[in-house]
Formats: structure tokens, C-alpha cells, sequence
């Protein structure tokens, strides 16, 4: 009997960074950088343009944790000014360093799901 292979949920594929059809194999090969297929499945990750959709969410997501932790601070402790500089600049560096990474994963996964191409105009 053959055995059939589900594929993973293309949320969990992309988080962990693993492969959207396989979900054993690595997505990338450094930091950001794509490799050029799967080291298990061989698939082509050429498909893959994720754009500036995850530096805008994790901007997103960072901007609005920061602030509000900031504004929390502010009026709970009244720390001095330089006091702020070092925390938030610290903390938006580290948040935006490891959300990147997964989102960008993530949205590549969620292409590979939903088939998702660039648009075209039909003549």
C-alpha cells in the first residue's frame, strides 16, 4: 500500500522554517537568503517573493509592543530620558532580529499553500 503523504500546515512549516511541501526540509540556507530547493523534497523555492511583507508586519508588530511598553514605563516608573533610548532601541533590535526570520518563512509557506503567483494582465 503507498503511502501518502499529507502535507504540513503551511503555518507551522513557515514559523519553523522548513520546507511548505515536505515540511522536513530547511528553507534557508543563511540568515534570509532562500536556498534554491528543498535538501529533502528538491523543491524549486524560486516560486518564493515574500517582498517587504515581513519587514512591514514585524514593523508592525514591534512598533505597537514598543510603544505600548514605553508609554506603560513612562507613566508607571518616570525613568530619565536615556534610560528609554537604551531600552527600546535594544529591545525593537532584538524583537525585530527574531520575528523577521519566521514571517518571512511564514509568508513564503502561505505562497507555496495558496498557489499564490504575480498577477498578470491578460490581453
Amino acid at each position: 500500500m503507498a503511502e501518502t503523504l499529507t502535507p504540513p500546515s503551511p503555518i507551522v512549516a513557515g514559523l519553523t522554517c522548513r520546507c511548505p511541501r515536505c515540511g522536513k526540509g530547511r528553507m534557508f540556507q543563511g540568515y534570509l537568503t532562500l536556498r534554491p530547493s528543498c535538501e529533502a523534497c528538491g523543491l524549486d523555492f524560486s516560486f518564493a517573493d515574500a517582498g517587504d511583507g515581513p519587514a512591514f508586519f514585524v514593523m508592525s508588530i514591534v512598533g505597537i509592543v514598543v510603544v505600548g511598553l514605553a508609554l506603560w514605563v513612562e507613566f508607571a516608573f518616570e525613568p530619565p530620558i536615556w534610560l528609554h533610548l537604551v531600552l527600546w532601541f535594544g529591545l525593537s533590535a532584538i524583537l525585530s532580529l527574531a520575528l523577521v526570520r519566521p514571517s518571512k518563512g511564514l509568508l513564503v509557506a502561505l505562497q507555496y499553500h495558496h498557489k499564490a503567483e504575480e498577477g498578470r494582465l491578460h490581453k
